[in-house]
C-alpha cells in the first residue's frame, strides 16, 4: 500500500481491502465485482464504505459489476447521489472548488502491538501527531454535519471515534490509522 501511495505502481488489486478503513486519497477507481450478491460484504453500508474510498479523489469513479441491481446497490447509489448533490450545492453556494485530499505518505499499516512505533524517528512521530490532530478536527466537523442531517447514529459513532483518538493523542499511542466515518473494527 505504501508503494502505491509513493507511485511505484498504479494498480492494486485487493479483496475487501478498501473496506478496511484505509485512507488512500490516491485511489481514483474502485471496481466492485458481484456487487449484486447479498451478504455482509455487499450490504448497503459496506457498499457505501467502499464507494467512499474513491470520494477522496476529485476524479474518483466507482464501477459496480452486477447482473441485476440489488436493493443494497440501489440504496447505496441513491445515498451516494444524495451526498454528492448536497456537497455540490454546498460547494456552489460557498465558492469551493473541489480538490483531492493530499496526505503525507507514511506507512499506512502498522503493527497493532506497537512494535512499529518504536522504530519511528522523532520527526516521524511528530508528523503522525500532526496528522492525528488534523483528523480530529475533520472528524469533529463531520460529527456536527451528521448531527445537523439528523443522522444521530453516525454522529454518535464519530463522537466515539473522536474520544478514542483523543485518548490516543494524550497517551501518545502512535502511530494510528485514522479514517473519518469508518466503523470501529472489533479486535
Amino acid at each position: 500500500i505504501r508503494d502505491l501511495r509513493l507511485g511505484h505502481f498504479d494498480v492494486l488489486v485487493g479483496i475487501n481491502l478498501l473496506r478496511e478503513g484505509l485512507d488512500l486519497p490516491e485511489v481514483s477507481l474502485v471496481a466492485i465485482l458481484d456487487a449484486d450478491k447479498t451478504g455482509f460484504l455487499r450490504s448497503e453500508r459496506s457498499l457505501i464504505q467502499t464507494i467512499g474510498r474513491a470520494a477522496r479523489n476529485v476524479r474518483g469513479e466507482v464501477f459496480l459489476y452486477a447482473d441485476t441491481i440489488s436493493e443494497a446497490m440501489r440504496a447505496a447509489i441513491e445515498e451516494t447521489q444524495r451526498r454528492r448533490d448536497k456537497q455540490l450545492a454546498y460547494n456552489l453556494s460557498h465558492g469551493i472548488t473541489p480538490e483531492s485530499i493530499k496526505k503525507r505518505v507514511h506507512d499506512v499499516i502498522r503493527s497493532e502491538s506497537g512494535e512499529a512505533a518504536a522504530e519511528l524517528a522523532p520527526w516521524e512521530r511528530e508528523l503522525l501527531h500532526d496528522d492525528l490532530k488534523q483528523e480530529l478536527a475533520a472528524l469533529e466537523v463531520e460529527m456536527w454535519e451528521a448531527s445537523e442531517a439528523l443522522d444521530f447514529e453516525r454522529a454518535a459513532a464519530i463522537r466515539d471515534r473522536i474520544r478514542e483518538l483523543e485518548a490516543r493523542l494524550q497517551g501518545q499511542e502512535l502511530p494510528v490509522v485514522v479514517v473519518p466515518g469508518a466503523a470501529r473494527r472489533k479486535r
